[in-house]
């Protein structure tokens, strides 16, 4: 069953909204930033990250951001290019602002950490001026991360695209991607994440996540309620992150659909979301049923964690598959209906 029905007629399948940084991860792992003396560098940030990935599926994407207006705008703007991204409505900050940098800790297969250099991010200049109704309308769907709510004129800019999107009938997708750098308390998070919740087609986020967006409305909600609430505001697809313990797609017609991580050994413990999140949009635009579209997105989620960096790794579709296929071969089935 379809429960969410594309224009198929757009030019653009995808455009995410947002943030773009530098991620330096460790050559020499399992040590901590202090002891790391080598770092490789890849284009980062959740939906740079999942722009990529959905390019390298076969759809075609745009992004809606604000780079540095010096070479790393220039990397990560050529990367963009050479995945065969839309950069059209990517442009340079004005103002001096720097593209965020991450520098990762592996300390272990199960033990990451991030570090992030946020004051006076590119990412968080996008103005609402840089947003127009007809690239929005070009396009199936936009995906509003929740880091660019954290901070004005980023927060106006993706409230304006969502706005549009409700008008020309382009969906939503937010993926909720807490980052607690740029936000100034819980109430500030509450209230712009369920503002967007509340508008959004598809919604993706941790259990944690989720708290963190009902925190104004009901507190202690489980899984089951906090998918009904949002579909009594017009959501269509509700997914809930555990962890090691598996997702949890909820759909509009009351069913539920839980997947278990595909095993792997992991090399990090972050990155996996952004595969998960690509690959799974990519089931739902293909039209395919939701356990299908957990499938793609938990085997994408795998691979990531067990790779080096993220933008660099993302899976073709055949890659994929070959991964599902061998894993089932070893552990069965993944899914099961809720």
């Amino acid at each position: 069953m379809k429960y969410i029905e594309f224009d198929d007629k757009r030019p653009l399948d995808v455009i995410p909204i947002g943030r773009v940084t530098i991620d330096f991860n460790p050559v020499d792992y399992f040590k901590t930033l202090a002891e790391s003396d080598t770092f490789k560098k890849y284009v980062g940030g959740s939906p740079a990250n999942i722009a990529v990935g959905l390019s390298r599926l076969g759809k075609k994407c745009g992004f809606l951001a604000k780079v540095s207006d010096d070479r790393f705008g220039d990397y990560v703007t050529e990367f963009f290019r050479k995945e065969n991204i839309d950069v059209s409505h990517i442009t340079r900050c004005t103002g001096g602002e720097k593209i965020g940098l991450t520098f990762t800790e592996i300390l272990s297969p199960d033990e990451s950490s991030i570090l992030m250099y946020r004051n006076g991010a590119a990412d968080l200049m996008l103005h609402p001026d840089d947003v127009d109704e007809e690239y929005i309308s070009k396009a199936k769907i936009i995906i509003i991360s929740g880091s660019a709510l954290s901070q004005s004129p980023s927060r106006e800019a993706c409230l304006k695209a969502l706005t549009f999107a409700k008008k020309v009938g382009t969906k939503v997708l937010f993926d909720i991607d807490y980052r607690p750098y740029n936000w100034k308390n819980n109430d500030e998070i509450a209230l712009y994440y369920s503002a967007v919740a509340e508008k959004s087609d598809i919604i993706m986020g941790s259990r944690e996540e989720f708290d963190l967006t009902e925190a104004l409305i009901e507190k202690g909600r489980t899984d089951r309620q906090t998918a009904d609430y949002f579909f009594a505001k017009g959501s269509s697809i509700v997914v809930i992150k555990h962890g090691k313990q598996g997702s949890t797609a909820y759909t509009n017609d009351g069913n539920s659909y839980k997947i278990k991580p595909f095993p792997v050994t992991a090399l990090k413990s972050f990155g996996g979301g952004d595969g998960y999140g690509s690959a799974f949009l990519y089931g739902l635009l293909e039209g395919m049923d939701i356990p299908d579209c957990l499938e793609l997105g938990s085997a994408s989620a795998s691979m990531l964690v067990k790779a080096h960096g993220c933008s660099l790794f993302m899976p073709s579709l055949e890659e994929i598959k070959a991964f599902i296929a061998e894993s089932k071969a070893l552990y069965g089935e993944m899914v099961a209906r809720g």
